[in-house]
């Protein structure tokens, strides 16, 4: 049965990618250009690192695209921004396939590299950022299964080299269910008492 989770590390930030096409069109007369694709998709299964597999729940960043900005940035350069949801010039919606963008490229190098870039398929698809706020793992199967119910979104990056999936912050997240499932405390928990049991011991003697 899936155990509900929560993370246990707050500001812990992940990232995955996906490869599927870009698409770029005028934006109108003299306006630049538009890159629009998916940068996240809904019910695809995929392997993390061999160590569980994933998938995105529908829905998963409704919550956070009514309430937070997400920048559209080069290659996870926050100094490279591209689009921005408030401002305008990034749009993004979810539909049954996923988390859909439309960015209105800027006339700067890096906007017009970009719709080179898509064009000549140099570019092959979008990785984002993001936290879980809520998930399940499901442990009855190996390897585990994690859905995410529901993340907040920070960003969604052109990339040519999506990065090998982070592992760290979910497999914290797993230790921290298997301790809930088991009611017992967490590793890093169980360093903590016994560091104070040792320093308790030292100044009993």
């Amino acid at each position: 049965m899936p155990t509900p989770a929560t993370k246990p590390n707050p500001d812990g930030r992940e990232t995955r990618a996906i490869t599927r096409g870009l698409e770029l069109r005028a934006a109108g007369e003299g306006e630049g250009r538009t890159a629009t694709g998916y940068a996240a998709l809904f019910n695809v299964e995929t392997d993390i690192g061999g160590y569980w597999k994933e998938t995105i729940a529908p829905g998963a960043f409704t919550r956070s695209l009514r309430e937070r900005d997400v920048v559209a940035l080069h290659s996870h350069d926050t100094g490279r921004v591209v689009g921005r949801k408030d401002a305008g010039t990034l749009s993004l919606r979810e539909d049954d396939t996923g988390l859909q963008f439309s960015n209105d490229l800027p006339d700067t190098s890096d906007g017009r590299d970009l719709a080179v870039q898509i064009e000549r398929q140099d570019i092959p698809g979008m990785s984002f950022g993001f936290r879980t706020r809520k998930e399940e793992w499901d442990e009855t199967v190996d390897p585990p299964r994690r859905t995410i119910l529901e993340a907040d979104l920070f960003e969604i990056t052109y990339t040519a080299f999506p990065a090998y999936p982070d592992t760290s912050v979910g497999l914290r997240s797993l230790e921290h269910a298997r301790a809930e499932r088991r009611h017992i405390p967490p590793a890093h928990q169980l360093a903590e008492r016994r560091a104070r049991q040792a320093q308790m011991e030292r100044g009993i003697r």
